[in-house]
């Protein structure tokens, strides 16, 4: 009960939302840092797709262990939940890293960028559809095109270009996926154990990329000591973001939460330039922040408003 009532606390859940934004953030420099530890080159979509299903299999595996060590008994999947959790870890973890690994070779980075932040937004718009107590209302309207703007401001301000349609349309179909996860999860998380579906939901999905990833040629080299380090960082990561992320959309209205996922490209840059030696002193950078954090107030004060009238 005492757990339950810190997270469904409004403070603690901005300050675990940021926090998983953070580990995500750190996904970005270390994903690179994999790539060139294992020698994985640009067009190797097998290994790459390999090293994601690793990385999730990993983290569901983590989870997994913590869930049985904190019951103090072997978890066991419910017959009655396996194909729904099957369901998120196919949208969720295989099929968005799918479309966003074989998308983000036919466009941009800065297209890759703007496009993924989309699920944030589509999320914030849909979720209304799916959840009564989440309404949309103009604050929510305005914080969605706040961060939309920043976003936009971390990659210089530039448009998205119409010569890479078919890389922006795979990596679109990553982010319905996304938020498509985002919503599926909160709908699960309801009376069921979030570790347990953060657990059950990686092994599925980081069992079906590795899968996919073999069949596609891909090879990963298991005695490569610093490689394995960084996988399983990335793992960590993963296990404890989506175990943290579950719970809070949980007890907490997806918009409120998964507006907070704007800032995972503002902590990647930063970190990118703190580990890779990126320039990260740049006017876009501040200002992005600056408009993405006005975005997340606006979402968020606008629900405080809501629970101080007793409405949410």
């Amino acid at each position: 009960m005492k757990n339950n009532s810190i997270l469904k606390n409004s403070a603690f859940a901005c300050v675990a939302a940021v926090f998983c934004t953070l580990l995500w953030g750190t996904a970005f420099p270390f994903i690179k840092l994999g790539y060139s530890t294992f020698e994985i080159s640009e067009n190797d979509l097998g290994t790459k797709i390999l090293f994601a299903g690793v990385r999730f299999l990993l983290a569901g595996i983590m989870v997994y262990i913590f869930l049985c060590i904190s019951q103090k008994r072997f978890a066991v999947l419910h017959k009655s939940d396996f194909a729904k959790v099957f369901a998120l870890g196919l949208t969720q973890t295989s099929l968005q890293y799918i479309f966003t690994y074989v998308g983000i070779g036919f466009t941009s980075g800065t297209n890759t960028s703007i496009i993924t932040s989309c699920a944030s937004f589509i999320t914030v718009l849909c979720a209304p559809i799916f959840f009564k107590s989440d309404r949309l209302n103009v604050l929510k309207i305005v914080g969605c095109l706040l961060g939309f703007s920043g976003v936009i401001a971390i990659n210089g301000f530039g448009g998205l270009s119409l010569d890479t349609l078919f890389g922006d349309v795979l990596i679109f179909m990553s982010t319905l996926c996304a938020a498509g996860g985002n919503i599926i999860s909160k709908k699960l998380a309801k009376g069921r154990n979030p570790v347990e579906l953060t657990a059950f939901q990686l092994i599925f999905g980081g069992l079906l990329l590795t899968v996919i990833g073999v069949l596609l040629g891909g090879k990963l080299d298991f005695g490569n000591i610093n490689g394995m380090l960084i996988l399983l960082w990335l793992s960590v990561v993963s296990a404890v973001a989506f175990t943290i992320w579950t719970a809070l959309l949980k007890y907490h209205p997806a918009s409120k939460i998964t507006i907070f996922n704007l800032l995972v490209p503002i902590f990647g840059t930063v970190l990118s330039g703190l580990m890779l030696g990126e320039n990260i002193f740049r006017l876009e950078t501040l200002v992005s922040l600056i408009l993405i954090s006005l975005g997340i107030a606006a979402v968020n004060i606008n629900l405080k408003a809501k629970n101080k009238n007793g409405k949410a």
